[in-house]
């Protein structure tokens, strides 16, 4: 394989043909009825002429915008989106007539700019042109900069945009919300020697004279303004050609070999897209744009045709970077592919159905990344999403997969595991129930018939039933528009001729409020005897309240088969036992979700917390290094629980050193030739987990393979350099800080920079916390790193990090998002187990957020309730458990 092309001063001009959408775009209408919107209705535009001047140096633009709008009603002024911008001149000429001239008001709290000419403006065609001004931001909202030091150690500035959920208005006057769709023509005056990056190809290019050229690109095909996107700076692109698509990366110069793997996964991946959906790539080229720093709130942005991804989530450095990274790397990717149909092509009406984007498209890209990577057995990852849906889930604070939104704080709010995880669950056990051939005809149908609109959810059921599901729009709407999750109990269990006899029933499963009422959901169940490796014949039911199943085979049981059902399984204290002995006879896929289901009801008082620690026990040093990798979390789970007492952490940590130091020693500290695929992942946890505890061993070789740093710069090379940096981080004295800092700052790339410099905040001596918390208040880290600290102290002095940031609370807000501040400090907090906390986060939402806005907050607030109850509760059993080890 090599590259294509690289070019260093604009996009490769692909044929314009090849930018003509493949499928009808019709006229412009704005939201449908019934679909929220916070403008005026009546006007909408069909499309954009935008030209832009950046002024990097001193973080503003000016810009020029003519939008071609339709009036369908007479209004007395027209209302559009604008936020941090500022209108020089307006005018409005239609079809048939003169120009005039308008004023502009800009209302700030609401984010609109209303612009009167004096009369109604009446039905018809108009052009809108508006001449404006706007600041370029130093995080990631609207037109941004990113400040790194290049490969020759030269400071640099880059130029991106972020406008998902509500900030294209940062960049343009706009509709911008998701039902606006229109067409976009982009162009913008740069300097020479730079490379400009859009949705679309270079179209062409002119000297604009000053060192100054103007690039134009092609026109967008049909879609909402939060997916338009510009980028500039000291950039090249490598691509490779998929099909009818060219994709690239673009990397700051010098930097593209370490986007391979996004690269190669981009045309591997496209076909297999192309083919699912049954609509290929409308787009001439897709990029995966890379940005150096990080922010708080996103990795990845689906922007049509050019992927923004931060370095972090899509570079590849040989030196430092896990396989886990390099895995999550191809899912982000196919992530954000996926979004290319499930949101740019077919986007959601409103925010409400958010979840039609995103989780849709984690489903989609475990589908694939499982396709296309089988070693990776990635399908069993989609248990640890479910777990992290199930911890929001669990709580009275939860909230549908189809939420009401109704402001852009709330919009912000909505990016959650439910969103994302719960959306994935809830898809794979639709699935399951439709069949994968009718799913993926309905798929296809649905993007067919809505390409270039909007939806909302039912639009996706009614193409799946449509496609000879029956019956999956019950199940849909039952675990799309109620919270919480079902509990499916076995009431009774009876072996009769050779067949199970199983009676079930519904509950619902909560951690906070099991006196409430249970919801009733429709449940696809599986269940299955394992009686012998394998199992036998599994069989289907549909529960709703109660009901009986015969499994054909005596013995253990399940009932959730595969794992797809989105439930609780809850099941007599005996068969959890005899699952335990038979537990090699089960799927890995089954082990991993056993493991899960029986942890969390311990933790939430359904059974005793022993059977889940016996399950855990009962796993085997022979087990698959995919389940065994499993093991260390559970441990350092328990660890946590007790952190109070310093003596009771010790027996757990000397348990876990028993129980997991021989299978450390088994696969060793460094990659084998010819070694299971998923065997550096079980190495990383292994190391991380032990090293974390206090492992004598692990520190031991943490502290040989950092002190040999000192003759050997490369001595801590490989997959596990950031675990071996985080265990001396962890225990760090001011003179290991010290040293950390300085190789921080002596660090060859700013994606290393700032990986050292985020371990500062790791240290558990509080003097050190407190440094590494003053340290982020100053330039040295860089302006997108300092929040990184800060939520690193947040991991092991939450407090400490709280009080700090609430005393600098401008300064902290500086650092982060927008879109993230009215979740950061709640976040920040979120993982204590300290009655304070909730006290001191209820204080701050008060005092600074709307009741709108602080929602995260007091999920924040009710998982610390919740942690506080629960480790008081089990502490005895797990006292006593591993006393007995």
């Amino acid at each position: 394989m090599s590259f294509s092309k690289i070019l260093p001063l604009m996009l490769a001009a692909a044929p314009l043909a090849m930018a003509m959408p493949a499928l009808a775009q019709t006229a412009p209408a704005g939201p449908a009825a019934g679909v929220t919107t916070q403008l005026p209705r009546g006007a909408a535009p069909s499309h954009y002429a935008i030209t832009v001047t950046p002024d990097a140096a001193n973080l503003k633009f000016t810009g020029k915008t003519t939008i071609d709008v339709t009036v369908t009603q007479a209004m007395p002024a027209l209302v559009l989106n604008a936020a941090d911008l500022t209108v020089s001149s307006v005018t409005l000429t239609p079809a048939k007539g003169k120009a005039v001239k308008g004023t502009a008001k800009i209302d700030a709290a609401a984010q609109t700019v209303t612009f009167d000419f004096g009369k109604p403006v009446q039905p018809g065609s108009y052009k809108l042109a508006i001449d404006y001004a706007g600041i370029i931001n130093t995080q990631a909202n609207g037109l941004f900069a990113l400040d790194y030091t290049d490969n020759a150690g030269q400071a640099k500035r880059a130029l991106f945009t972020q406008f998902e959920a509500p900030d294209a208005r940062r960049f343009v006057p706009s509709f911008d919300e998701p039902s606006y769709k229109a067409t976009f023509d982009l162009s913008a005056v740069i300097p020479a020697d730079q490379l400009a990056v859009s949705n679309m190809p270079v179209k062409g290019s002119s000297d604009a004279g000053s060192g100054k050229k103007l690039v134009t690109f092609g026109t967008s095909p049909k879609m909402s303004s939060y997916l338009l996107f510009f980028g500039l700076g000291e950039l090249e692109r490598a691509t490779k050609q998929a099909g009818a698509t060219e994709v690239g990366v673009i990397t700051g110069k010098g930097n593209t070999g370490k986007a391979q793997l996004a690269l190669d996964a981009s045309a591997a991946i496209l076909p297999y897209y192309n083919d699912y959906f049954g609509v290929p790539f409308p787009l001439p080229k897709l990029d995966n744009v890379a940005g150096p720093g990080q922010s708080q709130f996103f990795s990845a942005m689906e922007n049509w045709g050019a992927i923004f991804t931060f370095e972090r989530a899509l570079l590849v450095d040989p030196r430092f970077t896990s396989e886990s990274t390099r895995r999550t790397i191809y899912s982000i990717v196919a992530h954000e592919m996926a979004h290319q149909w499930f949101g740019d092509l077919v986007t959601m009406a409103w925010w409400d159905d958010l979840w039609l984007n995103e989780g849709f498209a984690s489903w989609m890209a475990t589908k694939v990344t499982d396709k296309l990577n089988p070693e990776w057995e990635m399908l069993l990852s989609r248990v640890n999403g479910r777990e992290r849906a199930m911890s929001l889930d669990s709580l009275a604070t939860t909230h549908p997969i189809l939420q009401k939104i109704h402001t852009v704080d709330e919009v912000n709010q909505a990016f959650d595991d439910i969103t994302y995880e719960k959306g994935e669950a809830v898809i794979t056990m639709l699935e399951g129930f439709a069949g994968e051939d009718a799913w993926r005809s309905g798929i296809r149908a649905y993007m067919k018939q809505h390409a270039y609109g909007n939806t909302v959810t039912d639009d996706l059921w009614k193409a799946v039933e449509g496609a000879g599901a029956k019956g999956v729009v019950g199940i849909a709407h039952d675990f799309t528009s109620q919270p919480g999750i079902p509990l499916v109990k076995v009431d009774s269990a009876q072996c009769q001729g050779g067949s199970t006899i199983l009676s079930l029933s519904q509950g619902e499963f909560s951690r906070d409020r099991k006196d409430k009422t249970p919801l009733k959901w429709n449940v696809p169940v599986m269940a299955q005897a394992i009686g012998q490796a394998g199992g036998g014949a599994q069989q289907r039911l549909i529960l709703n309240g109660s009901a009986q199943v015969t499994l054909p085979g005596c013995g253990a049981y399940i009932i959730n088969a595969g794992q797809t059902g989105y439930y609780r399984s809850l099941y007599p204290e005996a068969n959890v036992k005899a699952l335990a002995k038979d537990f090699t006879k089960l799927a890995s896929m089954d082990q991993i979700g056993l493991l899960a289901d029986n942890f969390q009801l311990g933790l939430g008082g359904y059974q005793p917390m022993g059977l889940a620690l016996d399950l855990i026990d009962a796993v085997p040093a022979t087990a698959s290094p995919a389940v065994l990798a499993e093991v260390p979390d559970y441990l350092d789970s328990a660890h946590m629980m007790l952190e109070s007492d310093k003596a009771a952490q010790a027996r757990v940590a000397a348990y876990a050193s028993k129980k997991l130091s021989p299978v450390l020693a088994t696969v060793g500290f460094d990659a084998r030739p010819g070694e299971n695929p998923q065997v550096p992942v079980l190495r990383s946890a292994l190391v991380s987990t032990l090293g974390g505890m206090g492992d004598q061993a692990v520190v031991a070789e943490a502290n040989r393979r950092f002190a040999a740093l000192a003759g050997n710069p490369a001595a801590l090379d490989g997959p596990l350099r950031n675990v071996w940096l985080r265990i001396i981080a962890e225990n760090a004295d001011a003179a290991t800080w010290d040293r950390l800092r300085a190789m921080a700052n002596g660090a060859k790339t700013d994606l290393e920079k700032s990986t050292v410099f985020a371990l500062l905040g790791v240290a558990k001596d509080e003097a050190l916390a407190k440094k590494a918390l003053d340290l982020a208040m100053t330039d040295e880290p860089g302006k997108t790193t300092s929040a990184a600290i800060i939520s690193a102290v947040g991991g092991e002095h939450s407090m400490l990090a709280v009080d700090y940031v609430l005393a600098h609370r401008q300064q902290y807000e500086a650092m982060i998002d927008v879109s993230a501040r009215s979740q950061a400090i709640a976040r920040l907090g979120g993982n204590s187990a300290d009655p304070a906390m909730v006290t001191k986060l209820d204080a701050y939402a008060t005092q600074y957020l709307t009741p709108e806005s602080r929602k995260v907050v007091d999920r924040s607030i009710a998982a610390i309730k919740t942690r506080i109850e629960t480790r008081a509760r089990l502490k005895p059993a797990l006292l006593a458990w591993f006393a007995r080890k």
